[in-house]
C-alpha cells in the first residue's frame, strides 16, 4: 500500500476543521508516525495497526484472485473437459490398441505353436510307422535261418533209435526296435518339448531308427551273400566229382504245394526289401535242394573218428598171391565189431555174402552212384531197406577173401569202380556245409 493520502484527505489535513472533526459524510485515513492506519468514515474512526491492516489486505487481494480465479474456470471449464475427455479417450484408445495387438501375438503364437505341434505330431507318427515297420522286418528276418558261413544246413532227420533228439537252436529275430511313446498330455507334450527340446529327441529317435535298419539291410545282404556263396561251392565241389547237376534231381524240386494265385502287394516304402527278402529265400530253397541233392553222394566217411587206411585205390601187390592186382576200393582198419555206417541216402540192393567180399552190403543212392561195404562180420539192413545218411548198416569183421578185421568201402559210378578218395575229399571241403 502507498503511504500517499488522497488529495481531498490532504486538504482536510492541511487544514483541519475548526472544530477539530473532519466534515460530516466524509471519510479519512492516515498513518500516524508509529506505523498504524486510521480510517475514517462519517465521523467514525477506525484505527489499525500494520498486521492487521496487511492482514486485511492479503484476504482482500486472495478474494480478488480467487473470484478472477473461479470465473476463469467457469469462462474456460467446458475446453478443459473436453481436452481431458479427449485425452482420456486417446489413452484409451493406444490401451486398446495395445491390448488387440497383445492378442494378435498371442494368436500367432498359439497358433505357430499349434503347426509346430502338429509338425511334431506328423513327424512322431512317421517314427512310430517306421518303427511298426522295423518290426515288421524283424519278423520276417526270425524267420529266415541266420545260419553262418560254415554252419551246418543239413535238413533235419529223425534221430537214431534210442537217441535223444538235438534241440534245435532257433536264430534269434533282429529286434533293434524302439518303443516310441507319445505324451498323452499337452502338459506333457510341453514338458518334454521344454525339457530336452523334442527336435533334438526326434532326431535321435531317426538315427537310432536308421541304425536299426542299416543293421537289418546289412544282415539281408549277408544272408543273401552267403547263400549265394553256398551253392556256388556246391555246384563246383560236385561239378568236380564229374556229376552233371542237370541230371541230378534236385531234393525237394516236386513237394507238395499248391493254391489260388493270388498276385503279392507290395508297399512303396517296403517293397526293396519284400523283393530282396523273396531273393533269399528263393536262395535258401536252392540250397536246401543242392543239401538234400548231396545227401544222396557218398562224401562222407563210413568208418568214425581218424582215417586209418592200409591200402589205397588202384594197382596193389595181392596180399594172398603176391602179385600185381587193382584195388576196386579202399581199406579201412579197425576193430571187430566196430559200427559202419552209410555214406549216403540210398536203398539197399543187395545184403549177405559175396564172394572175395565176404558178408557186404551194396546201397544204391540214384544218378548211377552205389557203394559196397565189405568184410562184414554182422548185417544190420536188408534188401529194399531205404537207409538214410550216418545210419548203421553193419559191423567190421574179416569176412571173405581178408587177412585181419578191416572195412573194404567201393564207391562207383554208372557200374565201375572209382577213387572214393575223390568223394572223402568234397566230402572235406564241405564240411562246413553238409
Amino acid at each position: 500500500m502507498s503511504d500517499r493520502v488522497p488529495s481531498h484527505l490532504r486538504e482536510h489535513h492541511r487544514k483541519p476543521a475548526a472544530d477539530g472533526m473532519p466534515p460530516r459524510g466524509a471519510s479519512a485515513r492516515h498513518r500516524s508516525k508509529s506505523g498504524a492506519w486510521t480510517l475514517g468514515h462519517g465521523g467514525r474512526q477506525v484505527r489499525l495497526g500494520p498486521i492487521a491492516f496487511w492482514t486485511i489486505v492479503g484476504a482482500l487481494t486472495m478474494m480478488t484472485a480467487w473470484s478472477l480465479g473461479t470465473a476463469s474456470y467457469f469462462a474456460f471449464r467446458e475446453d478443459l473437459l473436453t481436452r481431458l475427455i479427449s485425452r482420456q479417450a486417446q489413452m484409451q484408445y493406444g490401451y486398446e490398441d495395445r491390448i488387440a495387438e497383445l492378442r494378435g501375438q498371442v494368436d500367432r503364437l498359439a497358433s505357430r505353436q499349434l503347426l509346430d505341434q502338429e509338425q511334431y505330431e506328423q513327424k512322431l507318427e512317421q517314427l512310430v510307422r517306421r518303427e511298426s515297420l522295423l518290426e515288421s522286418r524283424a519278423a520276417a528276418l526270425s524267420s529266415v535261418p541266420d545260419h553262418t558261413p560254415t554252419g551246418s544246413i543239413r535238413p533235419p532227420s529223425r534221430p537214431p533209435v534210442g537217441e535223444k533228439p538235438t534241440p534245435t537252436l532257433k536264430p534269434s529275430p533282429i529286434n533293434d526296435t524302439l518303443i516310441l511313446t507319445a505324451p498323452r498330455a499337452r502338459e506333457a507334450r510341453i514338458e518334454w518339448r521344454s525339457a530336452g527340446g523334442i527336435e533334438a529327441t526326434l532326431a535321435r529317435l531317426q538315427a537310432s531308427l536308421d541304425r536299426v535298419e542299416a543293421r537289418q539291410q546289412s544282415a539281408l545282404n549277408a544272408l543273401e551273400e552267403n547263400y549265394d556263396a553256398k551253392a556256388r561251392h556246391i555246384r563246383r565241389v560236385l561239378g568236380e566229382l564229374g556229376l552233371d547237376l542237370a541230371k541230378l534231381p534236385l531234393g525237394g524240386a516236386t513237394r507238395s504245394m499248391g493254391g489260388p494265385f493270388v498276385p503279392a502287394k507290395m508297399a512303396p516304402e517296403n517293397a526293396a526289401f519284400e523283393r530282396q527278402l523273396l531273393r533269399i529265400g528263393a536262395a535258401r530253397g536252392h540250397v536246401e535242394r543242392l543239401t538234400r541233392t548231396l545227401a544222396t553222394v557218398p562224401v562222407r566217411k563210413p568208418v568214425p573218428g581218424e582215417i586209418d587206411t592200409t591200402s589205397g585205390f588202384g594197382m596193389r601187390v595181392d596180399p594172398f598171391l603176391h602179385v600185381p592186382a587193382m584195388h576196386t576200393g579202399l581199406d579201412f582198419r579197425g576193430d571187430t565189431g566196430e559200427a559202419i555206417r552209410a555214406t549216403a541216402a540210398g536203398t539197399v540192393t543187395h545184403t549177405g555174402w559175396s564172394g572175395g567180399y565176404g558178408k557186404m552190403v551194396e546201397i544204391d543212392h540214384g544218378n548211377g552212384l552205389s557203394t559196397r561195404y565189405g568184410h562184414l562180420s554182422a548185417i544190420d539192413v536188408e534188401v529194399g531197406h531205404h537207409v538214410r545218411s550216418g545210419q548203421i548198416i553193419g559191423r567190421m569183421g574179416s569176412t571173405g577173401r581178408s587177412t585181419g578185421p578191416h572195412l573194404h568201402y567201393e564207391t562207383r559210378v554208372g557200374g565201375e569202380a572209382v577213387d572214393p578218395q575223390r568223394f572223402l575229399r568234397a566230402g572235406l571241403r564241405l564240411a562246413g556245409v553238409i
